[in-house]
């Protein structure tokens, strides 16, 4: 069930209703509810995966309750392993086992030796990388004792299952959500005012962004070959706003929706290409994802302790990881390699913690030299996204040559029903926007709000007939 769709639009104020109405007396009828109706919403695109994430879900709560009650160090890290190899094992055999197939064929292909084999035909269960990194950290934080395992199965399963989050997150941590399914809640209508104008937001960022960018992006990716250099920065330019609109617009209507119900999810994405350096990038993107590997790899790995050398190969590794996480292609690794290099620098340099604060600080704009660093890092983060969204590497490097080689730089029409100007005007307004609220966090706080809401439910209204309508982006994770 998609979040831009006629069907969650009757199904979300049905759950309100029931929910606040109906269970508002009963703390265990309201949790058995969402666990409920967070299936339904799962089993919406294939009912046959309900089984997998329900027998992940036992196994964790079972070996959570047995290394709360163990003494015994030994028993308690195989009891941590046993998740981890179930969780990992379902995760890597579902989405990595035909990737590892086929590397190792064309491995052996690339010495002279002909090997043949046949891959299987694995559907991805949708969601899988982001429930199972959410159960894995209520293992390893039972296991660190950093958090007490809870008895109660249809909160635990209800906390695994949470719909809004459940397929595109944020990863939420145990710690800050599942204590949430055991206290009482109340409705709060400023809270579900919140929510409802988070959802207008993320709705937009979706559908007049995201969807507006996709076919422009699908015609100079698909074309590249018979582009000129203009079309083709284009691209990148359009794909940068189409994955942020589509991700950071699934994120906003999912922590909207929690908070019609009573829920406070993370915050997963800040303003991100407002990012002075590539540190602060990555502290605003995707946040629920770079802080869970920062906190269960990158430290345990020694963190920035240690020598440069031994730093250096620890955000090597985080990033490489975090690309082998969001697909399995090699596209992705690179992806994250390319990263771990434009890190280097504000590691050597000591300067990975230094924009800690907003831009422009009580300013109405950045100086030059603050334009000039969002510039030089959104111009990197472009660069990495060729190739993320290119279908090899071999892919990315021809459509990088071919901007510097063609050197033609005329706006051309892509034969789709805007033209390329009205785009960027429509991605000029979406950053003035975000610029002047860059401090809150969604556009429709602080001053004119009214007069913002209801300029973006205009244009949702007007330019969101146009868009495709097309899945989430992140439903491929």
């Amino acid at each position: 069930m998609l979040f831009n769709s006629l069907e969650y639009l009757v199904f979300l104020p049905l759950v309100f209703v029931v929910y606040w109405f109906g269970l508002k007396k009963s703390l265990k009828g309201q949790n058995f509810f969402i666990l409920l109706v967070s299936y339904v919403f799962y089993g919406w695109w294939d009912w046959r995966f309900l089984a997998l994430i329900a027998f992940s879900t036992l196994v964790d709560y079972m070996v959570g309750l047995k290394i709360q009650n163990s003494d015994s160090k030994k028993n308690r890290k195989l009891l941590l392993g046993i998740s981890l190899t179930v969780n990992l094992g379902l995760l890597g055999f579902f989405k990595y086992y035909n990737f590892f197939v086929d590397s190792w064929v064309e491995a052996f292909n690339a010495i002279g030796i002909t090997m043949h084999t046949s891959t299987l035909q694995i559907i991805l269960p949708v969601g899988i990388s982001f429930y199972t990194f959410q159960t894995l950290s209520y293992t390893i934080d039972v296991y660190r004792k950093k958090l007490t395992a809870t008895p109660d199965f249809i909160n635990f399963a209800a906390y695994v299952a949470f719909f809004p989050q459940l397929v595109a997150g944020p990863i939420e941590r145990a710690s800050n959500l599942l204590p949430q399914f055991a206290e009482k809640r109340a409705f709060d209508e400023e809270k579900a005012i919140s929510g409802i104008n988070l959802i207008i937001w993320g709705l937009f960022q979706k559908v007049v962004i995201a969807d507006s960018c996709a076919p422009y992006v699908n015609a100079i990716f698909d074309n590249y070959e018979s582009m000129n250099s203009l079309s083709l920065l284009l691209g990148a330019f359009y794909f940068a706003f189409q994955i942020y609109g589509d991700f950071a617009g699934y994120s906003n209507i999912a922590i909207g929706s929690a908070r019609l119900l009573g829920f406070d999810l993370m915050r997963n994405f800040n303003y991100p290409y407002f990012s002075r350096d590539i540190a602060e990038f990555w502290r605003r993107w995707h946040i629920s994802l770079s802080t869970w590997f920062r906190d269960y790899l990158y430290i345990p790995l020694g963190g920035s302790r240690g020598s440069k050398a031994n730093q250096l190969r620890n955000v090597l590794i985080i990033f490489i990881v975090s690309g082998f996480w969001h697909g399995a292609n090699w596209t992705f690794i690179f992806w994250g390699a390319l990263h771990s290099l434009f890190f280097i620098p504000v590691l050597l340099f000591n300067v990975n913690r230094k924009n800690l604060d907003q831009v422009a600080t009580n300013r109405l704009l950045p100086n030059f030299k603050e334009l000039g660093q969002m510039l030089f890092t959104f111009i990197l983060v472009c660069f990495a996204w060729i190739f993320f969204r290119a279908s090899s590497v071999s892919t990315a490097f021809a459509y990088i040559e071919r901007i510097f080689t063609d050197m033609t730089f005329t706006l051309e029409y892509l034969n789709i029903e805007r033209y390329n100007v009205e785009m960027i005007v429509i991605l000029g307004i979406l950053i003035s926007i975000e610029w002047f609220n860059r401090t809150e966090e969604h556009p429709f706080q602080g001053r004119f709000k009214w007069v913002k809401l209801t300029a973006v439910i205009l244009m949702l209204l007007t330019l969101g007939v146009y868009s495709n309508h097309n899945d989430f982006i992140y439903f491929q994770f």
